[in-house]
């Protein structure tokens, strides 16, 4: 189950109060700009700074193409 539309357009990074890219397939929030990314665990975002997991540059290469590729837009526009 995706999160709520609703809910996604206020869903900011706990630390640089950006937008987030959600990935519904892989239950994850990801911060671009800092290379974070954010569990959803059971439709509930885990949006803690300390349980955020660093992605290297491979991976951040692979979300961002996703993105791109799936159309996947941030959860609001700065």
């Amino acid at each position: 189950m995706a999160l709520d539309p609703k809910l996604l357009e206020i869903l900011a990074c706990p630390e640089d109060k950006g937008p987030l890219l959600y990935f519904v397939d892989e239950d994850a929030l990801y911060n671009p700009r800092l290379h974070r990314r954010y569990a959803v665990r059971e439709d509930i975002p885990i949006m803690l700074i300390d349980e955020a997991e660093a992605v290297n540059d491979a991976e951040h290469e692979r979300l961002t193409a996703k993105a791109t590729a799936d159309g996947i837009s941030p959860t609001f526009e700065a």
